[in-house]
């Protein structure tokens, strides 16, 4: 989303709300985002949690994590490359 685009809504925004609401709907915004990273990160600490009761260490864990991020990595390549040819032909 580009700079246009976020000033487009924003003009918007203050044409249906209004400037006496749009102080509240940001304050709104801003705590809806923040339960949201609150919420996430709690879902993490209770993952890392459980897995450590397992038996799993972080070191399996991070080495999951990075063999993932490669695998994603050779799909993008090899979805590029279909469609490369498929554009071709």
């Amino acid at each position: 989303m580009g700079y246009s685009e976020i000033l487009f809504v924003l003009f918007v925004a203050l044409i249906i709300f209004g400037p006496e609401k749009i102080p509240e709907i940001a304050r709104n915004l801003g705590k809806a985002i923040r339960q949201l990273r609150d919420a996430t990160t709690n879902v993490k600490r209770e993952i890392i949690k459980e897995t450590q009761k397992a038996g799993l260490d972080t070191e399996s864990i991070e080495k999951l994590k990075k063999d993932i991020k490669e695998t994603k990595k050779i799909m993008n390549v090899h979805e590029e490359i279909t469609n490369t040819i498929k554009r071709e032909l």
